[in-house]
């Protein structure tokens, strides 16, 4: 069968999409990956087939000339919040308001959406796998009568937070059901000719790469995926071909921070000095300029080691705790292999993946704003002494480790596809 599988330009949505483009390549099938130019080069280094389509997208951009300061593209919005009195109806309603227009449509301009769908008309795929952000993937199936199903990245809040949505819409009198997503949608669907359904916005099922343990109930078919790591080309380098002598850490502040906010939410020194008198091996993923000015700005304890990039799938076996953003692939890697995590969390579903984590003793967390060195520390020393982290993150690898991995899902998928494929016309 033939599978287009799209992402908006982000490198980090886009990996987590890789291990099953390829499980579905060495099965046979023909697979496309459809997203805006920028993406193009991270698409053809993964050995994948590229389709570019529409133009890049300004989200960040227009983040910034409509706001004094960086920010998150959500700063107002905690997707951990369940507390009914909290989510209510002029929440749930200004939440989409802001998100539409300034995150949503953005990520799904025009011109990606319209050559998307070109493309997906002209070559006929059987099914359309899209990230949980683009909603130009559905509209493209709906377009071309292909299946379509969403790949998730981490916890599905996107539909609890619709679950939610909707049934405080339904209260409303009819006078007053908003709905900016529907519309934004119902709109774009008209201009191709085409009707707007909350199929579209969900899927007709998803793909979960979470572990069994932190799955949000959201009333959705599934299929569940084990988490296979992927970021990119990856060198082992020779220092991580031994075996650390003391306990080995890692810190990591991934790169979405510095591309939405402009920078990381925290201090590289702080945090380092935090740990400089500690009987372990601080491994720091520093960019150059952050490396830099780190080490001008510091002295380097003996305990700590730069590194501008490491392949986390072959870091973490030698970990012994990760501290690290709430990022989807770094938390999924560190899960994957067993190892107690502290987040330092702020954007997106990263407190509610800190929140999870903590209720099962799989790590600890502690918000930015809220950080000191002490407090630091403190959470590290407990992740590192107490066995308890030590034996939540490994009851939380088995989870992962029993869930079907990509290539064992494709035949599910070709089953799913067989039902839900739009018949084609005859002639």
């Amino acid at each position: 069968m033939r599978v287009l599988m799209t992402s908006f330009a982000h490198n980090t949505h886009f990996f987590s999409m890789v291990p099953l483009a390829w499980a579905l390549r060495t099965a046979g099938h023909e697979v496309r990956i459809a997203s805006q130019p920028a993406l193009t080069d991270a698409i053809t280094h993964a050995g994948l087939t590229a389709v570019p389509v529409g133009e890049d997208h300004v989200i960040h951009q227009t983040r910034e000339q409509n706001t004094s300061q960086k920010q998150a593209d959500h700063p107002e919005i905690n997707f951990s919040e369940t507390r009914p009195d909290i989510l209510t109806w002029d929440y749930m309603l200004g939440m989409y308001t802001m998100m539409t227009p300034m995150f949503y449509s953005l990520a799904n301009n025009d011109s990606m959406v319209d050559e998307l769908v070109a493309f997906a008309r002209a070559w006929q795929p059987d099914l359309v796998i899209w990230e949980p952000f683009t909603w130009a993937g559905s509209i493209a199936a709906k377009a071309s009568g292909a299946a379509h199903a969403r790949l998730l990245w981490g916890p599905d809040v996107l539909t609890r937070t619709r679950n939610r949505f909707l049934e405080l819409h339904d209260q409303q009198p009819p006078a007053h059901q908003d709905d900016p997503l529907a519309e934004w949608l119902g709109w774009t669907m008209e201009r191709l000719g085409l009707s707007f359904d909350e199929e579209l916005v969900s899927g007709q099922w998803t793909i979960d790469q979470t572990p069994a343990s932190t799955r949000l109930p959201v009333g959705q078919p599934i299929v569940p995926m084990g988490y296979v790591p992927y970021n990119g080309p990856a060198v082992v380098p020779d220092w991580l071909r031994a075996k650390p002598e003391r306990p080995r850490v890692c810190i990591t502040l991934g790169v979405s921070a510095r591309e939405s906010l402009g920078g990381d939410s925290v201090s590289f020194t702080d945090l380092v000095q935090a740990m400089a008198d500690l009987d372990i091996e601080v491994i720091a993923t520093m960019n150059a300029a952050q490396q830099a000015e780190f080490t001008a700005s510091t002295t380097v304890p003996d305990n700590l080691k730069l590194v501008e990039f490491v392949p986390l799938h072959a870091l973490m076996p030698t970990c012994s705790a990760i501290i690290h953003h709430g990022g989807a692939g770094t938390a999924a890697t560190a899960m994957l292999y067993g190892v107690p995590q502290l987040l330092l969390p702020e954007m997106f579903d990263a407190v509610l993946k800190a929140q999870q984590l903590e209720s099962i003793d799989a790590g600890l967390y502690v918000r930015p704003a809220e950080l000191t060195a002490q407090a630091l520390r403190d959470k590290l020393v407990r992740l590192l002494t107490d066995p308890a982290f030590a034996a939540g993150a490994a009851k939380l690898r088995g989870e992962v480790l029993a869930d079907p991995k990509p290539n064992e899902i494709v035949p599910e998928l070709e089953r799913l596809v067989a039902r839900h494929r739009a018949p084609v016309p005859t002639a």
